[in-house]
């Protein structure tokens, strides 16, 4: 069986692609982007990139950096159509089935050319992909085209189904998944409450990310309760960095940031939430966060937005962590740190129920099976 994939390059989207390494089908990638070298985290896979330019021309690189104007209308004419890009490669391998991840960067813009065709076309929703579309640009036109197309949907939540059911897709459903095919866990990181000092932020403050109210929030808490805690900030956008900078507050206290432009391996973050007492995300507009899913597997307390009810999904609050009702309200953010700070026993009993929660449900030896199975069922309902 022959698989077209067609994403961004990405973390999560290699890590699904990763459960099919030894699934026996052959798998192409379409780097959408087509930014950067090939990607040696999915070398079994054929990489289909160096389709962009018409003409790599000396001292491309040096025009683009110094006269970034000149750089651009240059590409006017020598950058290739996405569209006809994708029809040639889709000629030349001839796949049983195309999977896009994401609408709007992966999706729309190889619409056209599978709307000339039958090829079973999968579509994984990605985070704020279904629920947040008009914010991030896509009309509801262009989105009820897209599902029209769409033969298989995959989400990584069941919001997200029932919203693109409501917009017009009527095919079939495989099911809900995370979005980077599941979780692999070491255990030996994931230490008792006891010995966790740290406090973990994920630093997004993109528009959708709203991480400056958590900072907001932290100065609201009252300084015995987090004097002795490491604070930890990842994925820090630069405003981030800059509030905090400017805090003096935040100067008497030990504080890491990873910036979101400098990249950190996963199981570094992974061995930090193991030792963190809670880990705190919040945003307007979400799928179900890879980085929740994460904490809640290495024992962290999440405290977590739940835009469009997605992470009542996973969280019971006041059980195994805190739902963040209102992510502009700094105030309640900050209640909510208070309240699990103060109450070890509540952390200890959330510990024990989402280690063993999301082993059950998101353990990724458990899921690669059942994902190779997907694209079975597709295949064999098109025959």
């Amino acid at each position: 069986m022959k698989i077209l994939m067609v994403a961004i390059p990405n973390h999560h989207f290699f890590q699904w692609v990763n459960q099919l390494k030894n699934s026996g089908y052959e798998v192409f990638w379409f780097d959408i982007t087509d930014g950067g070298p090939k990607s040696n985290k999915i070398n079994w896979v054929t990489q289909l990139k160096n389709w962009k330019l018409k003409w790599d021309f000396p001292l491309r690189s040096t025009i683009k950096k110094l006269t970034p104007k000149l750089y651009n209308f240059i590409q006017r004419f020598n950058d290739n159509n996405v569209s006809n890009a994708f029809q040639k490669k889709l000629e030349l391998i001839k796949p049983d089935i195309v999977h896009c991840f994401e609408m709007k960067l992966s999706g729309l813009p190889i619409l056209n050319v599978m709307n000339k065709n039958k090829i079973p076309f999968v579509y994984s929703s990605w985070g704020s992909d279904a629920f947040y579309f008009k914010q991030l640009g896509v009309t509801k036109k262009q989105l009820k085209r897209f599902y029209k197309r769409v033969d298989f949907l995959i989400t990584d939540c069941k919001r997200d189904y029932k919203m693109v059911s409501n917009n017009g897709f009527d095919n079939t459903f495989l099911g809900v998944f995370p979005g980077n095919g599941g979780l692999e866990v070491d255990a030996s990181k994931i230490l008792s409450i006891s010995k966790r000092n740290t406090i973990l932020i994920k630093g997004y403050d993109d528009g959708v990310g709203k991480a400056s109210k958590v900072i907001e929030a932290l100065l609201l808490v009252p300084k015995k309760l987090i004097q002795d805690k490491k604070i930890v900030i990842y994925s820090a956008d630069k405003i981030i960095q800059t509030l905090v900078k400017n805090s003096k507050r935040f100067s008497e206290l030990p504080i890491t940031i990873y910036s979101r432009y400098k990249f950190i391996q996963n199981k570094e973050l992974l061995t930090i939430m193991g030792k963190s007492c809670i880990h705190i995300g919040n945003s307007i507009s979400d799928g179900m966060p890879n980085a929740l899913l994460e904490a809640m597997a290495m024992g962290t307390f999440p405290i977590q937005s739940n835009p469009g009810g997605v992470t009542e999904e996973v969280i019971k609050h006041g059980e195994n962590g805190f739902l963040i009702n209102n992510p502009l309200n700094e105030k309640e953010i900050a209640n909510h740190i208070i309240r699990a700070l103060e109450d070890e026993n509540l952390i200890n009993s959330a510990k024990k129920f989402n280690v063993n929660f999301i082993n059950k449900h998101y353990n990724r030896f458990t899921l690669q099976p059942k994902i190779e199975e997907l694209y079975k069922t597709v295949k064999n309902k098109t025959l």
